[in-house]
């Protein structure tokens, strides 16, 4: 990385700086493993009695996706720990309110179609 006064230099001679793009990459090539995944797993568990445990997974997927895109582009990662927590502890109360909505609906769908059968 260079150094202010070597930018500033580079600005004054009418140089452009060269791009840092090699975190953008490594963020796209996280992001595209974690889709890469998610799209695994919705094939590899396509019978019905796996179908709240796949939701499950793609939710939690997802949502890692999220946080790794918010720590990383919103620059979250860089702030301090007591924010971070204030963030993260309701946001994870959310996720497992998500996830018992999804397993408790699952539930009393397939009990429902069980009865009227």
């Amino acid at each position: 990385m260079s150094s202010p006064a070597a930018t500033d230099h580079a600005t004054l001679n009418g140089e452009i700086a060269k791009p840092n793009t090699s975190w953008i990459w490594r963020v796209f090539f996280v992001l595209v493993a974690i889709t890469a995944v998610e799209f695994a797993i919705t094939f590899a568990l396509e019978a019905q009695h796996f179908r709240t445990l796949r939701n499950s997974i793609l939710i939690g997927l997802t949502i890692l996706k999220a946080f790794f895109i918010v720590g990383e582009f919103m620059h979250l990662k860089h702030e301090t720990k007591g924010l971070i927590w204030m963030i993260l502890v309701p946001s994870t109360l959310l996720i497992w309110l998500l996830v018992a909505l999804v397993t408790e609906g699952s539930f009393i769908g397939e009990t429902m179609a069980h009865m009227f059968s």
